[in-house]
């Protein structure tokens, strides 16, 4: 018996979902390694200078995790690992209204998603390419997988936001619940020295917990918002993942033309 092409599409938003996982994981790793607050020895010895003066390294990362989970949207771009795809590329606009809009990539193809949020109607939109397709339904019938191909590679469909697949990936795209782990989170980190990231300036913190290194950039102009977060773990590939566009408008424009609805088939 043929499964229904929508079968291959659920398994690929559940995995859009995973990296979601990821990216939270990675991006609150450098806060997770401890709880004091004070700062390092080595710097309450001294009193530091420059942007944040006073502050510790501890002290400046609390204020980055307070602002960015208030964040009310942001883009989010860079590259992750996921344990069963492996390293991932990723560059995503959301807010905390649902709105979301971009691309998750890997060495097994591309999906395109875009949710313009409640009061467009409830609508996920997604696109996969045939890379992606048949990468992912790899053990299925090849006239099934061929089947799915046709249908969906380079083509836009789309489900309600209250279907199965779309509640796979509906926490990706819901920053309230992306950021919910920054809140109240502790750190180790020691401050560095301060740089630059995209233009903005920036204070460079780092953190390690004897496997992983984790390295946070904080805007020193206009909120403390995080601006980027580089993880280097010996037992895995490197990750980065940078923020900006915060508070901009998140757009996400219902695809026009041929569109497959997922709901009529």
């Amino acid at each position: 018996m043929r499964h229904h092409p929508r079968h291959h599409l659920r398994a690929r938003l559940r995995r859009s979902a995973a990296v979601a996982a990821c990216l939270t994981a990675a991006a609150v790793g450098l806060a997770a390694c401890g709880t004091e607050s004070a700062g390092t020895a080595a710097e309450r010895s001294g009193t530091p200078k420059g942007p944040f003066a006073g502050l510790s390294g501890a002290d400046i990362a609390q204020k980055a995790i307070a602002a960015t989970s208030k964040a009310t949207s942001l883009r989010i771009a860079g590259k992750v690992t996921d344990e069963e795809s492996g390293p991932m590329s990723l560059d995503m606009a959301l807010n905390t209204s649902g709105t979301c809009a971009g691309t998750i990539g890997s060495g097994q193809g591309s999906v395109e998603l875009r949710i313009p949020g409640p009061a467009a109607g409830g609508t996920v939109y997604m696109k996969y390419d045939e890379k992606f397709l048949r990468a992912q339904s790899k053990g299925e019938p090849a006239a099934d997988v061929q089947a799915a191909v046709d249908m969906v590679a380079g083509r836009w469909a789309k489900t309600r936001t209250t279907s199965a697949d779309a509640k796979e990936i509906g926490s990706f795209c819901d920053l309230d619940v992306l950021l919910a782990d920054f809140k109240d989170s502790g750190t180790l980190a020691r401050r560095g020295a301060t740089t630059t990231v995209g233009g903005t300036p920036a204070i460079k913190l780092t953190e390690s917990d004897g496997k992983a290194t984790y390295t946070l950039y904080v805007a020193t102009r206009g909120k403390p918002y995080l601006l980027r977060i580089d993880s280097r773990d010996r037992a895995a590939q490197p990750e980065s993942l940078t923020f900006t566009d915060y508070g901009k408008p998140v757009r996400a424009t219902p695809p026009t033309g041929d569109v497959l609805d997922l709901d009529k088939l």
